[in-house]
């Protein structure tokens, strides 16, 4: 039964994987279909998050039929944060295509006359999304929690680009919808960022037993 559940641990590790680099390629897109006003790109993302929604599915079956075994506590452990990171990983899907869908209005207007700087974000979260399952990978406690402490420094970069966005809807009524856009493509962005620290914090509960959710790691 040990090595059964080990070979089914391996397996289910294997299609959050597939998860994981499936909702990465998702965001990736939908950046860059915001930044090149690619609208190809901005309508496969959309297309690309059902897949995700049926790994979802697989994963939860999957970990369903492996509880019905009785594992030990450690694999029990894992089962069940597997169970929680895929739905952090359909989620960050979810962000993924609603930046999609706000791209593609934004493509029916001409661009806003000054450079919305979108990519400092977007590049922080997925480095943030890529090392927290590379911790889970790994099992590297210290490294998830450096990955909850960046968290802050997302929602700052959200704020900033809120506040300049209406600063200038109120100079600039006229664009006003381009910049709600915008805002919403930012607030995606930080919760992808929220998904990732939440996944980081699974990890150190399963390298570590510690529940440290709404805990102050600073």
């Amino acid at each position: 039964m040990t090595q059964q559940i080990h070979i089914e641990t391996e397996q289910l590790k294997e299609k959050l994987l597939l998860m994981a680099s499936n909702a990465e390629h998702c965001v990736r897109g939908a950046v860059q279909s915001v930044l090149d006003r690619e609208e190809r790109l901005a309508r496969s993302v959309k297309e690309q998050d059902s897949v995700i929604d049926q790994l979802e599915k697989e994963v939860d079956e999957f970990a369903i039929v492996m509880l019905a075994q009785a594992p030990l506590a450690s694999d029990l452990r894992f089962i069940a944060m597997a169970m929680k990171i895929s739905t952090e990983l359909e989620r960050v899907g979810d962000e993924a295509t609603t930046i999609s869908r706000r791209s593609l209005e934004l493509m029916k207007e001409s661009p806003l006359k000054s450079h919305v700087d979108i990519e400092p974000l977007a590049h922080l979260v997925i480095d943030m999304l890529k090392a927290s399952l590379d911790a889970f990978v790994f099992r590297q406690a210290d490294v998830a929690r450096k990955i909850v402490l960046r968290d802050k420094e997302a929602d700052a970069m959200n704020k900033a680009i809120y506040h300049r966005m209406t600063e200038w809807m109120v100079r600039e009524p006229e664009c006003a919808m381009r910049c709600l856009h915008y805002i919403t493509i930012a607030k995606s962005l930080e919760r992808i960022g929220d998904h990732a620290s939440n996944i980081a914090e699974e990890v150190v509960f399963l390298c570590e037993a510690k529940d440290i959710r709404h805990q102050s790691l600073a």
